[in-house]
Parts: C-alpha cells; sequence; structure tokens
C-alpha cells in the first residue's frame, strides 16, 4: 500500500530527522542498517528533516513509544488476518517482542521521571490509525500479507533511521544504552520481514 507506507514514512522521518550532527560508533554502526531507507523517503519528508527542532529525551520516549505500540497493534492484525503462515508468526513476534520493548521505555521513563512528550506537529497517533484502517480495509489472502510484510520493511528501516538519529541526541545515558539495547531487535525484525517479503513474491 504505497500511499499508506509514504505517509508513515514521512511521519517517522520528519519526527525524528533532527538529532546531533556527531554521532558515537553505536549510531555509525546503526546508520549502515538505516542507509537503504534513505532512498525511499519523499521529498517532503528530506525537506521537514532540514528544519526540525532538535529531539529532547522526552520527544526520544514518546516517539519509541508510539513506534513499538503501533507494530504491536500491526502485529495483532497480523497474526488473526494473515493467511500465510510466515506472516502469521511474524505477527506474533512482533507483538511479544515490540510490547517488551513497549515496557521496558515506560519502565526507564518512570524511572527517570520523563514524561514523554510528542515532537511539535507529531501525527504519528493519526497515521498509525490510518494504517491500521487500510490494513483492517484490505481483504483478507494473499494480496493483504503482501502489503502487511511490505509495510513492515519500510517500517522498520525507518525506525531503525529513528533510532540512530535518537542515540546521537540523547542526554541521558541510560535512555542511550536502551536504544543500543533496542537496535538488534529492531534489526532482526527487518531482516526477517525482507526474508518473508523474498519468499511471497512481493
Amino acid at each position: 500500500m504505497p500511499r499508506s507506507r509514504t505517509v508513515a514514512l514521512f511521519v517517522l522521518v520528519s519526527v525524528a530527522a533532527c538529532a546531533k550532527k556527531e554521532a558515537s560508533s553505536d549510531s555509525a554502526r546503526l546508520a549502515d542498517s538505516a542507509a537503504a531507507a534513505s532512498n525511499m523517503n519523499p521529498p517532503a519528508a528530506t525537506a521537514a528533516a532540514d528544519t526540525a527542532p532538535a529531539m529532547t529525551d522526552a520527544n526520544i520516549v514518546f516517539i519509541l513509544d508510539q513506534a513499538n505500540a503501533a507494530d504491536s497493534a500491526r502485529g495483532t492484525l497480523a497474526s488473526s488476518k494473515g493467511t500465510n503462515a510466515d506472516v502469521k508468526s511474524f505477527g506474533k513476534l512482533m507483538v511479544g517482542e515490540h510490547h517488551a520493548l513497549r515496557a521496558q521505555g515506560q519502565t526507564l521513563a518512570k524511572k527517570l521521571n520523563v514524561t514523554p512528550q510528542a515532537p511539535a506537529n507529531d501525527q504519528s497517533e493519526t497515521q498509525a490509525k490510518q494504517e491500521m484502517d487500510s490494513l483492517n480495509a484490505l481483504a483478507k489472502g494473499a494480496a493483504w500479507d503482501k502489503a502487511y510484510i511490505a509495510y513492515e520493511v519500510g517500517y522498520h528501516q525507518a525506525v531503525m533511521d529513528i533510532a540512530t538519529k535518537a542515540l546521537a541526541a540523547a542526554q541521558n545515558a541510560e535512555l542511550k544504552a536502551l536504544i543500543q539495547q533496542a537496535a538488534p531487535v529492531i534489526q532482526k525484525h527487518l531482516d526477517r520481514a525482507k526474508e518473508i517479503q523474498g519468499k511471497l513474491g512481493a
């Protein structure tokens, strides 16, 4: 579903593209994994990225929480609406692992007394709802499986890009550590989604 995929990537990249220019070796490693996503960004996303304000720790906590919540919700849908065994299994994986990542983030936010705060003009909740509506409207079958997995490939590429920028922007050491811990999990999801996409012939 090109429209919803483009819209979601616009939101994810535009809210995250504000990080500090300097990057640690860990963020450089993450950047390599996210490089493919840059070719998918529409011109509007690039323009927004150039003018976006710097992310605060409260913004980062919000963005990561929303990303985990949205992908967990789509995973729940895939585990029931998917028809391909790999797609259904992937959906269950998204539910379990993104729920765990979200719980870790919420626990850390509470420990640090950081209240999640949406970046200015953030539309992530609205866009997540629109994507779920699109998936719900699409008939169950092979086309649904391909659309879901194609979206997940683009989504996880964008999340890797967010993680790279968030790692450079984060001020709190524990928040940086959480991002570093989450990165291999997101990369694993991206690799698995690409593998399934190849099998589906998408």
